[in-house]
């Protein structure tokens, strides 16, 4: 049957880096697992939110960082130098969970905080 991942978590952006957010998603497009992203339909304040959340196969892993990696290198779009930023909880069915960290323009992994267990399926 395989072994699964549970991902879940968002980006942060402002409004050019969203475009651009948007164009690496669609060059990823699989038309399966690339239905787990989502955004609210309307914006509430200055910061955009992109989520993603779906049990994707283990082998697909690397095509899901492959994105966050591209995404975190999209670079400031204004003189104050903020980089896309957020937080994904990926838990793995053998390996367990790892806190993925998008910030400084790139992907940082760590095992995730043990209050987080609660979220292992």
């Amino acid at each position: 049957m395989g072994v699964y991942v549970s991902v879940r978590g968002w980006l942060e952006c402002d409004d050019k880096q969203l475009a651009a957010v948007e164009e690496v998603i669609a060059a990823y497009d699989d038309d399966h697992y690339s239905g787990g992203w989502g955004a609210p339909r309307r914006r509430s304040g200055w910061t955009h939110y992109v989520f993603y959340g779906a049990d994707i196969r283990a082998s697909a892993l690397d095509w899901f960082t492959d994105q966050i990696e591209e995404i975190a290198r999209i670079p400031a779009s204004d003189e104050d130098g903020d980089l896309v930023q957020g937080l994904f909880l990926v838990h793995h069915e053998i390996e367990g969970t790892t806190e993925w960290q998008v910030r400084d323009g790139r992907l940082v992994t760590s095992p995730a905080d043990i209050r987080h267990r609660y979220l292992d399926l």
